[in-house]
């Protein structure tokens, strides 16, 4: 597959930054991308070529076609005489893709997804008092959480994303503990009671992880060249600031930033950042903060 992609590459492609891609291969599975429905039509014709010349051939029942735009707007492709459908949403690896580029509906989906194990479960698991907490926090870790977060590296972590997150996740340890959202028990309240840490501390470190793979890649990998946040002043490199408590850190070598959702001393956010590879500082300029 790697041979056929390098063999029908063209002057088609999307560019990101200093990067033209026009093509990405996961297994069998390829991706083609171009700036419109002509030049992706020629990518589609050159591809099937090729394949065709190695023996194989672009199976168009599993094949179809999405414009990432805000717009929406008519792109047919052919292969072989047959026309490809046009989708709004395309799912992968059980990650919903949309046409406008956002990933509100995934997180939508991840939540409802948890929300259903925790319907199933909440008479057998949840509020079972033959189980035992240990037990109970056991299936939340290894089945609910994961169940909430898949996919979690490519989402925007927006204050409503954040919200719901962390609605999501007091819901089923308020269960835990036999009390709802209505008896007004603060959270860190009863996540201390359950010894658990916030679910959005979990993503950010995860984000976090991710990232640092990323810089480790060598120079010349696309994945890293793509990844590699930048600042307002575009470059690689900058501090943190803190203010009524909360704070925000990023990585030393980029302009990552990663907001708290918990109010700490200086020492304690300053040894918290540390621990994900960041450091705590004082940024006085005003465009930065």
């Amino acid at each position: 597959m790697d041979r056929i992609s390098r063999r029908s590459q063209g002057l088609e492609g999307v560019r990101f930054g200093d990067h033209r891609i026009s093509s990405l291969i996961f297994a069998d599975d390829v991706v083609l991308l171009a700036p419109s429905s002509l030049d992706l039509q020629h990518a589609l014709g050159h591809f099937a070529a090729e394949c065709e010349a190695a023996g194989m051939r672009v199976s168009t029942s599993k094949s179809e076609a999405m414009v990432l735009d805000q717009k929406k707007v008519a792109c047919t492709l052919q292969v072989g005489g047959e026309v490809l459908p046009q989708v709004e949403e395309f799912k992968y690896l059980g990650v919903l893709f949309t046409s406008e580029g956002r990933m509100d509906r995934e997180i939508d989906r991840r939540i409802g997804a948890a929300a259903a194990i925790m319907r199933s479960m909440n008479r057998s698991v949840v509020v079972k008092k033959e189980l035992s907490r240990k037990a109970k926090l056991s299936i939340y870790q290894s089945i609910y959480v994961p169940t909430l977060t898949y996919g979690h590296e490519l989402w925007v972590m927006t204050e409503r994303v954040r919200s719901r997150i962390q609605a999501a996740e007091m819901s089923f340890l308020c269960r835990l503990a036999g009390r709802s959202l209505r008896d007004r028990v603060r959270s860190s309240v009863t996540r201390e009671e359950h010894g658990v840490e916030p679910l959005l501390l979990h993503i950010e470190r995860e984000q976090l992880r991710w990232l640092r793979h990323l810089f480790r890649m060598p120079p010349g990998r696309l994945s890293a060249g793509l990844g590699t946040p930048r600042g307002p002043s575009g470059r690689a490199g900058g501090s943190v600031w803190g203010e009524g408590g909360k704070w925000k850190c990023f990585i030393s070598i980029s302009s990552f930033y990663g907001m708290s959702i918990e109010k700490k001393s200086w020492e304690e956010s300053r040894k918290d950042c540390r621990e994900k590879g960041a450091d705590l500082l004082i940024i006085n300029n005003t465009e930065e903060q």
